[in-house]
């Protein structure tokens, strides 16, 4: 019992004389911040509470520590060598200064870290999508440190150059280019509004010309109307067709031949068939 007292009147000591203590520490607007006391992690709200940066902090109490000031360059590089590094490569704003990243190199990054996965990285000063930069990951949250300035400019230059021209990423290809950087293409391609509608459209092309083939027909071409696509397709002995199939059920809405109103009785797979027995 008495060194269970001893250890905890230790612990209240070391929280006294927290609150005359400033620590340096990384916090995103809304975010906490956290340092350790007596081995303990301890966690506290900032204040002002949206503040974003890196900050000396100071505890006012068990729960709040006040932002004394900004913290100087030198100051967060220090606070980062004592952290693991990562080579990443921007993707797209997340929020304000947090930002998706990919790894440059994902058997580095399972080597040093432990998994490989997209990662929302805090505090991004700088930078823009394919860049390369260096991350630093305190086993919680992963850290902006600086634009890698080693790493050649142009696989960044190309991603952006065939994103612009609205490329697809399997057709993407460049000399240097490696699986990595089709990941994070990829990434960014399906957060691109042009991207997003091309894709969609892919979607959709698959879907009806699986339900032709299945019938024996072949899908030719078709258009959007909103709640319905006007298909033209060819049964299996090559005789053309133009229906009007519901995007819900690919149930017709018109065979384009006459079913005595049953139209709807009829997806666009058994359509081809009664085509064809007609």
């Amino acid at each position: 019992m008495t060194d269970i007292r001893k250890l905890l009147k230790q612990i209240s000591a070391q929280e006294d004389q927290l609150r005359d203590t400033q620590f340096l520490a990384p916090c995103v607007r809304g975010g906490r911040v956290r340092t350790k006391v007596a081995g303990i992690v301890r966690t506290f709200t900032p204040e002002p509470r949206n503040f974003e940066g890196w900050g000396i902090f100071q505890p006012t109490d068990n729960k709040v520590a006040k932002v004394v000031e900004e913290a100087e360059l030198p100051q967060v590089a220090e606070y980062l060598q004592h952290l693991p590094a990562v080579r990443l490569s921007l993707a797209y704003v997340l929020q304000k200064q947090t930002w998706l990243a990919y790894p440059v190199n994902e058997s580095d990054m399972l080597q040093r870290i432990g998994f490989v996965k997209p990662v929302p990285v805090y505090l991004v000063s700088e930078g823009a999508t394919f860049e390369p930069i260096i991350a630093r990951w305190d086993g919680c949250s992963w850290w902006f440190e600086e634009i890698d300035r080693r790493a050649d400019p142009m696989p960044a230059e190309a991603l952006r150059e065939a994103l612009k021209q609205v490329t697809p990423p399997a057709d993407v290809h460049f000399k240097g280019m490696t699986p990595e950087m089709r990941t994070v293409y990829q990434l960014v391609a399906q957060q691109t509004k042009e991207f997003a509608a091309q894709m969609q459209q892919q979607r959709d092309e698959k879907r009806l010309q699986k339900a032709l083939q299945m019938g024996g027909g072949q899908l030719q071409q078709f258009q959007d109307r909103n709640d319905y696509w006007i298909v033209e397709w060819t049964t299996g002995n090559g005789e053309q067709h133009t229906s009007a199939i519901s995007k819900n059920d690919l149930t017709a809405i018109s065979a384009g031949i006459c079913l005595s109103g049953l139209d709807r009785n009829f997806d666009l797979q058994s359509l081809v068939g009664v085509v064809e027995d007609r």
